[in-house]
């Protein structure tokens, strides 16, 4: 079956700046934005009386549950900056986690953790090739990725862990044997002051002090690998040469080509790297979250990682805050289940409010009116209810990502070519 796809369109001179721009946030108005959450946060902690909110254990785990959504969103930035949609990102992680688990049983976790890096990338270089070379739609060739890579890690679990010594170490057609744990750190001077001030329970200082101790206690080694790849990935495509020349790939490849820029060699190393992103963060579940590998382990997070990275609008630091937001939503639910998702429900409706003034600051009139309505009824809920339903706290992160892609779509700009078919000689 063939699919077609669009043709990229001709060279066009993007704006830049000017009164139809976009403004983008300085770094101050980033400390504000973050210290108004902070003190939202401290309010509903307060009214609510769900300590959990804020604690240790609650960043902590978050942390945890980001790691893996941030790695895959970052895989989906490298390969959309170069001008390639990866809705494979999904079946790149469930060949991460499996290759993972099985070289890291085997052998020692870190040899898993490259072994699940090359599965993510061999599911990179075929997306790569079907989509650079074989010009396939992106949607299609990724979603048969997805596919193919279920099929292959079900066969192989079934063939490798249902037998032998898989067996006898606790292996299953659908789990494999744990794997060593990885290791931690903790830094023991400031965790201890940042626990024992988080249980004073002090307005805003005891929330920062928990924020701060959940990032300094117990952290994985391979979660610090994960922020060096991230301050990694901005400073080598926004500050060097190779950066700029993959990301006017995904600009307008075109006018790159004219200029002498190899596109196709850019496009196909920007999508293998993409796959062994989404592959460590594949590796990160099974070595890392559980030390084994679980059939249907990704949960959908390949797909989440690709909403966090609309969220940050392509760049990494949005992408890290959307990943912490996801994150952060999904450790809620599991840990305190209902109460920390009704106490939610307040935060939401502070930030419904916030949301409607500055609407109205900004003369959107309807927007405003929209969320101060919606605000309302969520109050209404808050009020008339203790907790909230099994089946809303299970569905937390992903209300919470329709919500977030929602409230974000209008200030979005993705890569012009991004998605578009891509012929080598377009530009001669």
């Amino acid at each position: 079956m063939t699919a077609t796809a669009t043709t990229t369109p001709p060279p066009a001179a993007p704006k830049v700046g000017g009164k139809g721009g976009r403004t983008r946030l300085s770094f101050p108005m980033v400390l504000l934005i973050i210290s108004g959450a902070l003190i939202a946060l401290s309010a509903v902690r307060v009214i609510s009386g769900a300590q959990d909110i804020t604690s240790s254990g609650q960043i902590s785990a978050a942390l945890s549950l980001a790691v893996p959504i941030g790695l895959a969103g970052l895989g989906g930035l490298w390969a959309e900056r170069a001008g390639v949609v990866n809705i494979g990102l999904e079946g790149m992680m469930i060949l991460g986690t499996f290759f993972g688990a099985w070289a890291g049983w085997q052998t020692d976790p870190w040899i898993g953790v490259l072994a699940g890096v090359l599965g993510g990338m061999f599911g990179g270089l075929l997306h790569a090739i079907a989509t650079v070379t074989f010009g396939v739609d992106h949607i299609i060739s990724g979603i048969a990725i997805n596919i193919l890579a279920l099929g292959i890690t079900s066969y192989f679990a079934k063939l490798w862990f249902n037998s032998g010594e898989a067996s006898a170490k606790g292996g299953s057609p659908k789990q494999s044997p744990p794997s060593d744990d990885i290791g931690t750190v903790t830094l023991p001077g400031l965790s201890d002051l940042f626990r024992t001030i988080e249980k004073k329970e002090w307005f805003f200082v005891s929330d920062l002090a928990g924020i701060l101790g959940g990032l300094v206690t117990n952290v994985s080694l391979l979660t610090i690998v994960a922020i060096l790849l991230f301050v990694g990935t901005f400073l080598v495509l926004w500050k060097t040469g190779f950066g700029l020349r993959l990301r006017s790939c995904g600009e307008n490849p075109i006018a790159s080509e004219s200029l002498g820029v190899n596109v196709y060699k850019y496009k196909y190393i920007a999508v293998i790297i993409s796959g062994g992103m989404a592959g460590l963060g594949g590796a990160f579940l099974s070595l890392v979250t559980s030390h084994i590998y679980n059939e249907g382990q990704t949960g959908g997070r390949g797909y989440i990682g690709l909403a966090a990275m609309i969220f940050g609008n392509w760049r990494p630091g949005g992408l890290a805050m959307g990943a912490g937001l996801f994150g952060y939503s999904d450790a809620l639910q599991l840990r305190n289940g209902g109460q920390s998702v009704h106490a939610l429900l307040l935060a939401l409706v502070i930030g419904l409010v916030a949301l409607a003034i500055w609407k109205y600051y900004r003369k959107s009139l309807v927007q405003a009116g929209a969320s101060a309505v919606i605000a309302a009824l969520v109050l209404v809920w808050y009020l008339g209810t203790d907790t909230v339903p099994t089946e809303f706290v299970t569905a937390t992160p992903y209300i919470v990502t329709l919500l977030v892609l929602s409230l974000s779509a209008q200030r979005l700009r993705m890569p012009k070519a991004d998605g578009m078919r891509y012929r080598k000689g377009q530009g001669k």
